[in-house]
């Protein structure tokens, strides 16, 4: 295992739950590879889905503002880019780096060198990748109360409630990012989560390639669960995280991961979560990662310690 300041690490995820991740590992190591959902269909980013048919940028500026150095240019820049216009004409609930995103794929084909323009711009940390070169729907089959429903599109799969009977992508065999293949293939670690678990984290376990080498990789394998949801949540995250790793499992049923993190507040001695780990060949590591002032979100500079403490030589060899 190489020092922890030059640990490769592949993050998986998106929205908010990713980008807390990043923020985490930004000062560890600068060999940070952001993998990032395409489904979203909410917003800005489907305003310019629907009128363009690229890639939805909002999940892929997050990842990259995460990833701006703490310096005042990075700084700087990841506020500008993250700033979303407000007006009474098209141009309201835009954000800037949206729309310089959406202006770099106007005038190349090549996605994932116009990200890389605007990482080069911000001067960021690492790297942002889609985690396929298709614009992706996600459609889940839903039970409940009134009976099965078929759901369809990031933003209402991620605020349906009911229980989840399947979940799949579309189209079915999207074309993955080769540059991922080749970050999974050479990383130490892979993180995955947190965030809304069916639209954010289970799209990277339903592209049948890419599923395939997470689980043929020999990097070791870190599940960050979420935190209690707030009352009336716009999102719903979902369910027990053993239902999810159970989710996981039922996509790729071989997967052995190393670590689970969570948090005090969702675990307990009933649940079953530490013998389901334990099936997976790792440990359950719970620590106090949540904001004291929000309970339902991820404490960056807590998750960064706990990182610095995990990608240490002598752990986990």
């Amino acid at each position: 295992m190489r020092a922890a300041e030059k640990v490769k690490v592949v993050a998986f995820g998106g929205g908010h739950g990713l980008a807390s991740t990043l923020s985490a590992l930004r000062d560890i190591t600068p060999e940070i590879t952001a993998v990032v959902t395409v489904a979203d269909n909410g917003g800005s980013s489907g305003k310019i889905r629907a009128e363009f048919d690229f890639l939805p940028p909002g999940d892929l500026r997050m990842a990259l503002a995460a990833l701006c150095g703490a310096d005042s240019w990075g700084q700087n820049w990841a506020q500008l880019i993250q700033h979303r216009f407000s007006s009474r004409g098209d141009l309201n609930g835009h954000t800037l780096g949206n729309l310089l995103l959406a202006a770099l794929w106007d005038s190349s084909e090549d996605k994932v060198a116009g990200i890389d323009r605007v990482g080069e711009l911000l001067k960021i940390v690492g790297r942002v990748l889609p985690m396929s070169l298709d614009p992706l729907q996600i459609e889940g089959i839903f039970e409940t109360t009134a009976g099965e429903k078929r759901i369809r599109g990031q933003v209402e799969v991620a605020s349906a409630k009911g229980r989840l009977r399947s979940l799949k992508l579309h189209p079915e065999n999207p074309r993955v990012t080769p540059e991922v293949l080749e970050s999974v293939a050479v990383a130490d670690w892979l993180t995955f989560g947190p965030g809304s678990w069916f639209s954010s984290v289970m799209p990277h376990f339903l592209l049948n390639e890419l599923s395939m080498a997470i689980g043929a990789s020999p990097a070791k394998k870190i599940m960050i669960f979420n935190l209690p949801e707030p009352e009336g949540a716009d999102e719903f995250a979902g369910n027990s995280p053993e239902q999810h790793l159970e989710l996981v499992l039922s996509h790729l049923p071989e997967l052995k991961i190393d670590l689970a993190i969570v948090d005090p507040s969702i675990v307990n001695s009933g649940n079953g979560l530490a013998k389901l780990v334990a099936r997976c060949g790792g440990e359950l590591l719970i620590a106090d990662v949540a904001m004291e002032n929000d309970t339902s979100h991820h404490d960056w500079k807590k998750m960064s310690s706990l990182f610095s403490h995990i990608f240490q030589p002598t752990l986990l060899k």
